[in-house]
C-alpha cells in the first residue's frame, strides 16, 4: 500500500503522461472523455507493456538475475515513444531507488544507471515478496490514481467525479492483469499513436502545469 500511495515521494504527480496536451487540444472535455482515454491506455498500453515487464522484473529480482533485470529495463525504456515518457520513467525510477534503502531494501547489486520506475517498483515488490498479482495491482492502482489526479487539475471536475472514474476503472484492473499474464516475450509492446502524439506535443506546449 505504501508503494501504491499517491504520497510516495517519487514525483509521479509531476507528469501528465500525455493527458495535459489531450485536454488542452480539446480531445478530452469531460469526465466521460477522461474515463475512456484512461481505460484505453490501461488496457492497450499498461497491460501490454508495463505490466508484462513488471512481472518479468519481479521474477528476475527473485532469481537475482542481473542479466534479465538489465535486459528488461533497457527493453522498457526503448519502448517509450517520446522524450517525455522516457524522462518521466527514469526520474520516477531514480526517485524510488533513492528511497528504498530507507525501507531496508539492499541495493548492493543494483548497477543500472537509467533505471525505470517499473524496475524500481519490481525491486521493492520482490524484496517484500508481494506476489505477481499484488505487485501488478499496486502498480496499476498508483498509475490510475495519478491519471485521475492530473485530470482533476486540468478540467472543471470535482472530487466526486474523480472518485467515480476511479471506481469505474478499478474494475478494469483484474482484466488488465489477466491480459499481462498471457503476453509472451515477443508480444510485449503497444502502439497508441494518439498517446504518443499527445506526449510529444506536450513538450512544446506553450503553457503547462506538468513537466516535459
Amino acid at each position: 500500500m505504501q508503494l501504491s500511495s499517491a504520497s510516495l515521494p517519487v514525483g509521479g504527480y509531476s507528469f501528465s503522461q500525455g493527458l495535459e496536451y489531450a485536454i488542452e487540444a480539446g480531445w478530452l472535455e469531460n469526465e466521460s472523455d477522461v474515463s475512456r482515454w484512461v481505460k484505453v491506455v490501461m488496457l492497450e498500453s499498461q497491460a501490454k507493456t508495463d505490466l508484462p515487464i513488471l512481472i518479468r522484473q519481479y521474477q528476475a529480482f527473485l532469481k537475482n538475475s542481473i542479466t534479465d533485470t538489465e535486459y528488461w529495463n533497457e527493453y522498457l525504456l526503448a519502448s517509450r515513444e517520446s522524450a517525455e515518457f522516457y524522462k518521466a520513467d527514469v526520474a520516477m525510477g531514480k526517485a524510488l531507488l533513492k528511497l528504498l534503502p530507507e525501507f531496508g531494501v539492499d541495493l548492493a547489486n543494483m548497477k543500472i544507471l537509467n533505471i525505470s520506475f517499473v524496475t524500481s517498483f519490481a525491486l521493492a515488490a520482490a524484496h517484500w515478496k508481494l506476489g505477481e498479482q499484488e505487485t501488478c495491482k499496486g502498480f496499476l492502482w498508483a498509475w490510475l490514481e495519478n491519471q485521475v489526479i492530473v485530470a482533476s487539475k486540468l478540467l472543471p471536475m470535482g472530487q466526486t467525479a474523480s472518485q467515480k472514474i476511479i471506481l469505474h476503472l478499478a474494475d478494469q484492473i483484474p482484466k488488465a492483469i489477466a491480459c499481462a499474464l498471457t503476453i509472451t516475450d515477443d508480444a510485449i509492446g503497444n502502439s497508441l499513436p494518439g498517446l504518443a502524439i499527445a506526449s510529444a506535443r506536450h513538450e512544446t506546449q506553450y503553457s503547462r502545469l506538468f513537466c516535459s
